[in-house]
């Protein structure tokens, strides 16, 4: 076939979905779960992704058609890694992404995790960048999951996938920190043990500059790593293919952002439905919204794949921002990622992590029926604060209301209601001298306001599209919110994730108190003041 027929063919094989049948739109998770690994068993698909330093680790998704999701389990229920995970010790602010603050491990723990089912067992490789690459296995995806083992120790290490060869034979491809080069290893063959130094199969910075997050696959009897290149902003998604799985790889770029909004189509898995069809979820940085996952169709041509749109006169795809809905074989659900939470449950909601590992002495769901006590520990900054409870936050508008009993508060504590990351924000209560007043603060500076006269306030925050945050009080039980501060940009993209709206109670100078939290709850319906 000449290249202009086969062009053409293939760019009619993504046409404009025809009008009557029902689409989806991306992103399909406005939330971010950066780094998605994706696998299908059965009629259920399953979707991983790095969580760095929250705990506990590597949360679980299932989905039924591919577009809707909810939160199945955790990998890690905390990270015993090095003792940093508990923030021990003092503490001083860092500005950086990528370097852990002192006595924490912020930018650090759970990196790129890959997913997979063999033989009766899930699987989850993980790398921590200073520790090493592990795996963690169970007989389901909720758990229990076993300790992680490590596989292959010391730092610069990332992105560990395994492989089985119909043969029995099991492979582990990774890549280093800083991006490349890629290195190809023998397992046994339960994938619990690296049998190899390893060989480099990849690694061209010209052609294939920031080299990372690598997935191998089989098919038609070609081994493919899917990898992404051009690094996180702007990257776009390569797939390099070979006879033999130790190689030498060809490679093409088979998704670029084009003249899309999503300017950078990156690192994901790809998964087929019982009927055949090809998919790729990857994710998109977003500012303080940080990496949501978009989904994009792959079809296959010549034994290579093209994702997205294909873009004219180009073998490779554009994102697309609609599209017919995956034939999954399941009808459209109605799962969605958990959020709102009324306390009322002995077990700690799904949708919550704590920055590092908590000190579970100082918090409690059962002192109190029906509310979250938060005892506050010692602290200078909300940063270094332990105990902080965040969720990920969805966008692209959010409102975050919850309902503080202050009454058990002692002087020098600080709690409220947060968008955390590098520079956070936040409302809450500030105890000073026997007197509690309503207080917002942003980037350590505080803004005293009203005194609290009861023990009750509810506190709002109303994240828009433009990555802002206004905060308001209520000190009438929710019948009318005052504004407090000004409005405010969210926490930036820092430590590798977006901003997080979570809730905290730390002490400066003073000793103990704690706050009960009656319910949190989130609106995505759209919000002003």
């Amino acid at each position: 076939m000449m290249r202009g027929a086969f062009l053409l063919a293939a760019a009619l094989s993504f046409a404009a979905p025809a009008a009557a049948q029902q689409t989806y739109s991306n992103p399909i998770l406005y939330a971010d779960y950066s780094d998605p690994d994706i696998i299908r068993v059965g009629k259920d698909y399953y979707l991983v992704s790095s969580s760095f330093h929250f705990s506990p680790g590597i949360p679980v998704l299932h989905s039924r058609d591919l577009v809707h999701w909810s939160i199945v389990g955790h990998v890690l229920p905390r990270l015993p890694f090095a003792p940093e995970y508990d923030m021990p010790g003092p503490h001083t602010l860092d500005d950086t992404i990528s370097k852990p603050i002192g006595g924490t491990k912020y930018a650090s723990g759970v990196w790129a995790p890959s997913i997979r089912f063999h033989d009766g067992l899930f699987y989850v490789y993980f790398p921590t960048p200073d520790e090493g690459i592990f795996v963690a296995t169970a007989e389901r995806p909720e758990g229990p999951w076993s300790a992680p083992v490590q596989l292959i120790g010391g730092p610069g290490l990332e992105d560990p996938c395994p492989f089985w060869d119909e043969d029995g034979t099991a492979w582990l491809v990774h890549s280093k920190l800083g991006a490349g080069p890629l290195i190809l290893h023998r397992m046994s063959a339960d994938g619990m043990k690296v049998l190899d130094e390893g060989k480099l199969i990849a690694e061209d910075k010209i052609n294939l500059p920031v080299l990372e997050g690598p997935k191998l696959y089989k098919r038609n009897g070609w081994y493919y790593i899917f990898a992404p290149i051009g690094g996180v902003e702007r990257g776009s998604q390569a797939v390099g293919r070979a006879r033999k799985i130790t190689g030498p790889y060809e490679w093409r770029t088979v998704l670029e952002p084009g003249t899309t909004p999503i300017q950078g189509p990156h690192q994901g898995g790809w998964v087929e439905t019982p009927s055949g069809q090809g998919w790729f979820a990857h994710f998109n940085s977003t500012g303080a919204f940080g990496r949501i996952v978009h989904l994009q169709p792959v079809k296959w041509v010549d034994d290579w794949p093209i994702m997205g749109r294909q873009m004219p006169d180009r073998f490779a795809g554009q994102p697309v921002l609609t599209y017919p809905v995956p034939d999954t074989g399941s009808p459209p659900t109605t799962e969605r990622l958990q959020d709102s939470d009324e306390f009322a449950d002995a077990q700690l909601g799904l949708q919550w992590s704590w920055n590092h590992n908590p000190d579970d002495s100082a918090w409690s769901l059962t002192a109190r029926a029906g509310w979250m006590r938060l005892n506050a520990l010692p602290a200078e900054h909300l940063v270094n604060a332990r105990n902080t409870l965040t969720q990920i936050l969805q966008g692209p508008y959010a409102r975050f209301t919850t309902r503080i009993d202050a009454s058990r508060m002692a002087d020098g504590q600080r709690a409220g209601l947060t968008l955390f990351g590098v520079r956070p924000s936040w409302i809450g209560l500030v105890r000073v001298k026997g007197k509690t007043r309503v207080t917002f603060a942003s980037e350590g500076v505080e803004t005293p306001g009203p005194e609290l006269a009861g023990a009750m306030v509810d506190l709002r925050a109303d994240v828009g599209e433009d990555q802002t945050v206004r905060y308001a009080y209520s000190l009438d039980d929710g019948r009318s919110f005052k504004p407090l501060g000004e409005p405010t940009w969210l926490a930036r993209f820092s430590w590798w994730k977006g901003s997080r709206p979570g809730l905290f109670s730390f002490n400066r100078g003073g000793q103990g108190g704690s706050i009960d939290v009656d319910w949190f709850h989130v609106d995505r319906s759209g919000s002003s003041n």
